[in-house]
């Protein structure tokens, strides 16, 4: 079974920095394209940056410059670093891939950015 674990959200001050990992089990991070979406109250989720199977990346207007997706195809776990965090990047954080046709989802990791 597929199953997206996610980890490292919490409370930073606006500026700091925060590293979110998923880690992937049932599925090669190697062999999918994974995703970070975030969704903000009252927002709808967003795409904020993509890993492809070749190990290319995409990132959304936003982020790009600030954030970084990277991947330990050793540890089978997707990263997202986080720098120069500001409200806006306040949202629960989720990992995606579809494999097969289907959606897989982690749980989701709440980030908070304060000032």
């Amino acid at each position: 079974q597929v199953r997206l674990v996610e980890s490292g959200g919490g409370l930073v001050q606006a500026g700091g920095s925060l590293t979110l990992s998923c880690a992937a089990f049932g599925i090669s991070v190697g062999i999918n394209n994974m995703d970070w979406y975030r969704q903000a109250p009252g927002k709808q989720r967003e795409l904020v940056a993509t890993i492809t199977r070749g190990g290319g990346v995409v990132y959304a207007d936003s982020p790009k410059g600030r954030f970084t997706i990277s991947r330990d195809l050793a540890k089978n776990t997707v990263y997202l670093q986080m720098n120069s965090l500001n409200s806006e990047d306040t949202a629960v954080y989720y990992c995606h891939t579809t494999s097969w046709g289907r959606d897989y989802w982690g749980q989701g990791t709440q980030v908070a950015v304060s000032s």
